[in-house]
């Protein structure tokens, strides 16, 4: 106890934001401080532990291992003192909170329309910052939280520090132009083998769930043109022979448009999970709680 008389527990939680955050003005903002009071802050804590806490690495600040070993303590030791007052609470109606969701375009069509008209009739006073990345990057994002919530596909790499929630099940379709096919209006897998197809990846050449089935086949597609927008693949069918395979869900629930017309794949390719990722450190967070489950029933929608 005597330690704790020279210490301003308010430094605590500066000390708390500024680890998770990794970020003296994105924790600033999240105290409701100014940049230069938290950085005096800063100055203040690594005097009491002797230790620089965030280093800057490769034009990033980092944690020590002193401050690595002291964030889940930090973390255990000050949801024990909310408890001492009062159970967390969230008020959506009148909370402000900013939240940071990465997705691809894909995630995006499906989700932010409705979240946004949610939010915008039940809690006007929260703030949407979108990001997208590759699928590693927003699990590393989620990790060194700089995103609240990552929405997409992870079928590897999920670590026991995140959590994760299935939203739905998606199969794929194909696009092509109605032109370009038999009367059947498909296409046999040698005659789908032969035509140049359209691949959404985030990287070119990056092996995707379409590509997995075919090497357990033994076989490979010709991709002519890689890119990596869900939205606008639609659009480069029309007028050529390419074929688009692509997440049944991206099509628009009308339909396609003439020339185009969609079938089934002539091979069988897995269902795929659709997901939202979170860091434990959130879990019990209220309002990100309340966001989860606002995300989880517009998912629940599109099933």
């Amino acid at each position: 106890m005597n330690n704790l008389r020279r210490i301003d527990l308010n430094l605590l939680l500066c000390l708390h934001a500024l680890l998770e955050e990794k970020h003296v003005s994105r924790a600033a903002s999240r105290l409701h401080k100014s940049q230069p009071a938290m950085s005096h802050a800063l100055a203040h804590l690594r005097r009491i532990f002797n230790d620089p806490l965030l280093v800057r690495r490769e034009g990033k600040l980092t944690l020590t291992s002193k401050a690595t070993d002291l964030l889940p303590l930090l973390h255990q030791s000050l949801n024990q003192l909310e408890t001492l007052f009062q159970a967390p609470t969230f008020d959506p109606t009148h909370e402000a909170r900013s939240f940071r969701l990465a997705m691809s375009d894909y995630g995006a069509r499906l989700i932010l329309p409705k979240l946004v008209r949610t939010l915008r009739q039940q809690a006007p006073h929260i703030e949407l910052l979108i990001s997208q990345g590759s699928r590693e990057a927003m699990l590393a994002q989620v990790m060194d939280a700089e995103v609240d919530i990552a929405l997409g596909v992870f079928p590897t790499g999920v670590t026991p520090a995140l959590k994760q929630q299935i939203l739905f099940n998606e199969a794929f379709t194909c696009v092509a132009d109605a032109s370009t096919l038999n009367h059947t209006g498909t296409l046999a897998l040698d005659e789908w083998l032969a035509r140049p197809h359209v691949s959404v990846a985030m990287q070119p050449h990056l092996n995707n769930e379409i590509d997995v089935a075919l090497q357990a086949m033994g076989a490979k597609r010709h991709v002519m043109v890689s890119l990596p927008h869900w939205g606008v693949a639609n659009t480069l069918i029309a007028g050529t022979d390419l074929i688009l395979t692509i997440a049944t869900r991206n099509l628009s629930p009308e339909g396609l448009h003439a020339p185009l017309c969609s079938f089934a794949p002539p091979l069988d390719i897995a269902l795929f999970e659709f997901v939202q990722v979170w860091h434990t450190r959130r879990d019990a967070d209220p309002a990100h709680h309340w966001l989860r489950q606002q995300i989880a029933q517009i998912a629940q929608q599109q099933s």
